[in-house]
């Protein structure tokens, strides 16, 4: 018997950040070899050391507020997105601005702007929630497109926290978004708790409060998100153990990664091959090996080249 290796089709870049990376490398190829990316422009150490070679420099908002002068750089916002303010700062330093905010990404921040418009013109005390990650790239963009006028949930107990604290209120009108590589399966489960108490404190069954308007559900996690999640399901349940690689620091990662640990206790997650270890194989293991949507189709060959390699060692 002997080790065999399978690497999950689906995983790899998706399509907003491999049209962020392609602009980037096609920029560095006719601009001297020289873009500041505001932000990581993915999770993954192992390609941003790739990109930083060809010339990609990655800049924080410290480094931009410390700037004075551009001078007609280029600076790339990548697929995330970013709020409104960071493009009017970027341009008022002298920089051309290379915007890869991912179509997904962008279509999202202009309906959380168009329901942000919605509210104030009703001045009703109305709500804009957002089911994301506290503090990331992409939820920063989306909080600002309401002028920074929406309160991000990372989970139930979050949401019902607010509502005890009355920081949310089920009295007045809601719309309700997510960021766009959240789990589905939970933002299904907080925006039917988030009906049933709305309806409880408005005194109406949830049959009879579906129909008042008052919560405005949007579906807006990617599709390429939504249905990686379901098949990933199935290839860690088809494999004996899961080798999970990507960023540490990526959301979508450790999303995936648990959703794998959930269904294959033998789950490791690795950024890059060096951290691979015998001892978490068996002679006869078929080994299924998978990545965010940040993680680069050469990493995960790499990695499964390496785990073939025990094979002589057994």
């Amino acid at each position: 018997m002997s080790i065999t290796v399978d690497i999950d089709s689906n995983s790899g870049f998706c399509a907003g950040v491999t049209r962020a990376i392609n602009t980037a490398e096609s920029h560095l190829a006719s601009h001297d070899g020289r873009l500041y990316s505001l932000g990581a422009i993915v999770h993954n150490d192992a390609e941003l050391e790739r990109l930083g070679k060809k010339g990609l420099v990655t800049i924080d908002r410290d480094d931009l507020s410390e700037m004075i002068n551009a001078g007609g750089e280029y600076l790339l916002i990548r697929a995330h997105g970013e709020p409104p303010s960071t493009y009017r700062t970027a341009e008022g330093l002298g920089f051309n601005i290379v915007d890869c905010t991912c179509p997904v990404v962008l279509k999202l921040q202009g309906s959380i702007r168009e329901a942000y418009e919605r509210m104030r013109k009703e001045n009703n005390g109305g709500q804009i929630i957002i089911y994301g990650k506290i503090g990331h790239a992409e939820v920063l963009g989306l909080v600002g497109q309401a002028d920074g006028n929406a309160i991000v949930v990372e989970n139930l107990a979050m949401l019902e926290k607010y509502i005890a604290e009355g920081r949310i209120s089920l009295r007045h009108r809601i719309e309700i978004f997510s960021q766009t590589t959240k789990n589905p399966a939970e933002y299904s489960r907080i925006c039917s708790r988030l009906e049933e108490l709305m309806a409880r404190e408005n005194e109406l069954s949830v049959e009879r409060f579906k129909g008042r308007g008052l919560l405005q559900i949007h579906n807006t996690i990617c599709s390429q998100v939504a249905t990686r999640h379901e098949k990933l399901s199935k290839f860690a349940i088809d494999h004996d153990i899961i080798i999970f690689v990507s960023g540490k620091a990526s959301s979508n990662g450790q999303v995936l990664c648990d959703r794998c640990k959930s269904l294959n206790i033998r789950t490791y997650h690795i950024e890059t091959k060096d951290e691979l270890r015998k001892a978490w194989f068996r002679p006869d293991d078929k080994v299924g090996v998978c990545g965010a949507a940040s993680t680069p189709k050469w990493l995960l060959e790499e990695v499964a080249r390496d785990i073939l390699a025990y094979n002589s060692e057994m």
